[in-house]
């Protein structure tokens, strides 16, 4: 693993990294949120990735996320996950 980026953002009190992981396959999102956990010493839930990019053929992939000091402050900033609706419920509004 190479940091490519380290960005301390104390507006918003995170830290903004890029790194570049080798792997054989491209790591899903709880992947790169555990390697870059371990990598900085800091709790899976206190970090947000924003996106994991590959090239073709290549075992490299490039990983943007920023690490939060706790989980207050995620909560505050990153957005809101939608959560998928179960089968069989009416969609609210439409007619």
């Amino acid at each position: 693993m190479k940091i490519i980026q380290d960005k301390q953002n104390v507006l918003l009190k995170r830290r903004e990294v890029k790194i570049i992981a080798e792997a054989g396959k491209n790591p899903s999102m709880q992947e790169a949120s555990k390697l870059i956990a371990e990598h900085f010493k800091a709790q899976e839930e206190n970090i947000a990735v924003k996106e994991i990019k590959g090239k073709f053929g290549m075992k490299t992939f490039l990983i943007e996320a920023n690490v939060y000091n706790n989980k207050e402050d995620k909560e505050k900033i990153e957005p809101k996950k939608k959560e998928k609706k179960q089968a069989g419920q009416a969609v609210e509004g439409k007619k």
